[in-house]
């Protein structure tokens, strides 16, 4: 595997060399996006490429799903987003010789993604096969302040003698072949050409394409127009430019002469909206106005915008790490990946891809409502409560699901775009049904957080229906203690369980809020139909889940019986690579070999369920079986350790997760970024570094610091406050912004803190003193950053 060509700065991830090998990596990691429209971090000429792709999120198209062995209740087609209408590429030929970097080497080339301004900036050098010298600059942008429009500013110099030059933009559908995971060659052809024309229309410098999936019925419209220059604003003539259109494409071609020193500038500016209604005049008429905004705004007009929305981001979110450079990059990075993620969403999910790619599909999990939102929720909540609204809309969705498996409430699918459950491997989708009180976890944090509306953000719809689901789950055994059979936790190596301890937690969480959510919201309880009986009867439930335990090992076995499986023989086995790859899941499922954290995320998420001697034991026990073959694992484990006084492997664990794809440490960087890991690395400093907890409305914070961390800064939103937390060996200095409101009251280590406005706090820093020594890791399995 080759590592990306990248240099990490502190505000700029740069590309300091064109590396074949690693280029789908850098595709991803250079692409942009603002949560409604994504492009991916392709050459403007489109060669060379591995994965050209312009995304809208919550467009798909459906494909058949095969079942060797069908049953009841097994979805009956897949969900697959597919690239839309692209208006990335600009190529170019030169004395009739086009640029293809793959037959004409540069002889300089870099790009870098500014995180301040928001930007893609490109700059390329080389010598046509004339020998003229030609300079290429070029800055692209997906707008964070207008949802719809993407722009590129593109400049041609001819260095050393006159040329003559052809350009050519393109905004084209059908024409980027799909990343197909299925083997099934029916679902390749569904998704070839994805696309059927309904309108095209053209004018000298632009035009528009109009369009419907073949199988969703979603429509899809996209416009574009070209401002072009020469060197000091001049225009050229009419006849310079034209443009050209079929079903698929709208072709503009400039064509001019340059003298030696004379450059060529084109501004393109694009607009996309969709429908999952049949496309007609309103849709078509929002990517036209959409358009007439971004012209009105002109190129640095967009480039303002975008850098106000940074700017009040950063100063919101912006994490400070001394003594390790490589790190504080990449945290910032995976703080504006989340941004670029969500800043628009609306009415769509949010994938696990984000819009960099179209790996898992372009598919949401449980991971973004376990990691991402919380992300969001303390920094920008806003976009949180939009991802929400789009999980609240797909309850009737989940109903129906739960109706299916024979259950009561409410089924969430474990993948899914358009809402219905996708998934045809059932062991690790359905039968994992923790997701459901994950999701409603993530209304419960955001209502806590915010001080929002939970009624209003359909929290209690989604709580209520989740603790049914509940109901319907546990069987009680001879003496009456409840359990939870045949289920799947975060492990996907230990599938169809009893009694998954995470599962079990999470569903104890699940009921008791929903009952509290019931006392506190009476008139949706009843809308909802929930009689007095109810809750009590959710809160009993709770009470009388079982939860293993070995006592002679003294840990928390991750379901009934999984410590006496036998032990994984690690020296014998490779660490390059997924276990699942070499070993069939009859065997890995009776084995002690952890995917990613599981048991140890409950000690995350549901601290209140363990002792501090408990939490030390069972991390002990499971880092020494965690493999991680699951990129969401590292940031679990960082915060874990942190909780236990690991400090040296919190720090370990939390580079790696924020490096996951800047080093492309999974090898599958080309499919898009690890948005939830990404969001993790960001948890990993707040509630590793941090401590942070949200105990209902109370915030708690432990601050820990890693030896190798001179000082950690971050920053959240809390109730409409803006806390900086600075932890530092001479301690953790905590300060509301001076414009915030009234005075926020917190725990920090258990003691109540008062602050004000303007007026900073210093509590001093505890230095922990770990019950056991820091464990090792499976051979070849230690952190990887």
């Amino acid at each position: 595997m080759v590592r990306p060509p990248l240099e990490i700065g502190p505000w700029r991830i740069r590309e300091t060399a064109l590396e074949p090998e690693a280029l789908g990596a850098t595709e991803s990691v250079l692409a942009l996006g603002n949560g409604h429209l994504g492009v991916r971090g392709t050459l403007e000429e489109a060669q060379p490429s591995v994965s050209r792709g312009t995304f809208l999120s919550g467009v798909h198209e459906h494909h058949p799903l095969a079942y060797p062995e069908g049953g009841f209740g097994d979805p009956e087609h897949g969900q697959a987003i597919v690239g839309v209408t692209d208006a990335a590429t600009i190529r170019v030929q030169v004395d009739g010789a086009p640029l293809d970097l793959r037959e004409t080497p540069p002889t300089a080339h870099e790009r870098a993604l500014d995180l301040r301004a928001g930007t893609l900036e490109r700059r390329t050098e080389w010598t046509t096969p004339d020998g003229r010298a030609m300079r290429l600059r070029s800055t692209r942008l997906v707008s964070l302040a207008h949802r719809a429009v993407g722009a590129t500013h593109w400049t041609l110099e001819a260095v050393d003698g006159p040329a003559r030059v052809v350009v050519t933009s393109e905004l084209a559908a059908n024409g980027v072949p799909p990343q197909v995971d299925n083997p099934d060659p029916r679902v390749a052809e569904a998704l070839e050409r994805p696309f059927e024309p309904v309108a095209v229309g053209r004018h000298r410098t632009g035009g528009h394409l109009v369009h419907r999936t073949r199988r969703s019925g979603i429509g899809v419209a996209a416009a574009v127009d070209h401002a072009v220059v020469l060197d000091g604003g001049r225009p050229l003539p009419d006849r310079a430019v034209h443009t050209a259109a079929d079903e698929d494409r709208i072709v503009t071609t400039v064509v001019t002469d340059l003298a030696a020193g004379q450059s060529l500038t084109v501004v393109k500016l694009s607009a996309h909206a969709w429908s999952r209604v049949d496309p007609g005049g309103d849709l078509l008429g929002r990517a036209r106005d959409a358009l007439a905004e971004a012209r009105d705004r002109g190129w640095s007009g967009l480039l303002a915008d975008q850098r106000a929305v940074l700017d009040d981001f950063w100063a919101d979110a912006d994490v400070e790490v001394d003594g390790d450079p490589e790190l504080q990059g990449a945290l910032r990075f995976a703080l504006f990946q989340v941004l670029q993620a969500a800043a628009c969403v609306h009415d769509a999910p949010l994938g696990a891809k984000g819009l960099t790619g179209s790996g898992y599909s372009g598919h949401t999990f449980w991971d973004i409502d376990g990691f991402v939102v919380p992300v969001l929720t303390l920094v920008r909540p806003r976009d949180a409560r939009r991802v929400l609204a789009w999980r609240a809309a797909g309850l009737d969705h989940a109903r129906e699901r739960a109706r299916v498996l024979g259950l009561p409430g409410a089924a969430f699918p474990w993948r899914t775009i358009g809402g219905t459950e996708t998934s045809a491997y059932w062991p690790a989708s359905t039968a994992a049904m923790h997701l459901n009180a994950d999701i409603a976890r993530s209304f419960g944090f955001w209502a806590d957080a915010t001080g929002g509306d939970l009624a209003g953000a359909g929290g209690v719809d989604v709580l209520v229906e989740t603790a049914r689901l509940w109901t319907g789950l546990a069987d009680r055994d001879h003496a009456g203690t409840a359990h939870l059979r045949g289920l799947t936790g975060p492990d996907e190596y230990t599938g169809v369980v009893d009694d998954n301890v995470f599962t079990v937690l999470m569903a104890r969480w699940n009921l008791r809020a929903a009952a509290r959510a019931c006392a506190a919201h009476p008139r949706d309880a009843r809308r909802l139909g929930v009689d007095a009986a109810e809750p009590d009867a959710w809160v009993r439930l709770a009470g009388d889940l079982h939860v293993p335990y070995d006592e002679i090992l003294g840990v928390h076995p991750a379901n009934q019986g999984f410590t006496t499986y036998r032990e994984w023989d690690f020296g014998a086995d490779p660490a390059d690579g997924a276990v699942q790859d070499r070993a069939h899941y009859l065997t890995i499922y009776r084995h002690q070999v952890v995917k990613q954290a599981d048991l140890v995320q409950a000690i995350w998420w549901c601290p209140e369920e363990f002792t501090a001697e408990q939490a030390a034991r069972d991390v002990d026990y499971y880092e020494r079986r965690t493999v991680r073959d699951s990129s969401l694992s590292a940031a679990v484990q960082s915060v874990a350790c942190a909780r236990v006084g690991h400090l040296d492997l919190a720090a370990a664990y939390l580079r790696e997760a924020a490096l996951v794809d800047l080093r492309d440490l999974a090898g599958d960087t080309h499919r898009g970024l690890h948005l939830a890991s990404l969001a993790g690395a960001w948890l990993a400093v707040a509630c590793g570094v941090g401590g942070l907890h949200v105990d209902g409305d109370v915030l708690r914070l432990a601050p820990r610091l890693p030896a190798r961390l001179g000082r950690v800064c971050f920053h959240l939103r809390w109730r409409d406050r803006r806390l900086r937390v600075e932890v530092a060996p001479s301690g953790t200095v905590l300060a509301l912004r001076d414009d915030d409101g009234g005075p926020l009251r917190l725990r920090v280590d258990g003691a109540a803190v008062a602050l004000e406005p303007g007026r900073p706090v210093t509590v001093p820093l505890v230095v922990p003193d770990p019950l056991l020594p820091e464990p090792a890791q499976p051979p070849g399995r230690a952190p990887r950053a």
